[in-house]
């Protein structure tokens, strides 16, 4: 149970970091397009949604499948 928690703290910062080096290239290629503010109030909006949403389900697939791997070692989570 350690290294899925270690895992957690080690995957879940650098997908935070990934994710907002996104949101960045996001913004700024806006802003060089000259985009107008409904692009930051609306789409933007969306697209920081969606890669959110893949990211945390991408987290917690790779945690899912660490306690799977536990519960067929015989490991108790605790």
């Amino acid at each position: 149970m350690k290294d899925i928690a270690l895992k957690s703290l080690v995957i879940l910062p650098i997908i935070a970091f990934f994710d907002y080096l996104i949101m960045i290239v996001v913004g700024c290629v806006g802003s060089f397009l000259g985009f107008n503010s409904n692009f930051y109030e609306c789409t933007f909006c969306t697209i920081s949604k969606v890669v959110f949403a893949v990211s945390l389900l991408a987290f917690l697939f790779v945690i899912t499948l660490d306690i799977i791997s536990h519960v067929k070692r015989g490991k108790l989570l605790w």
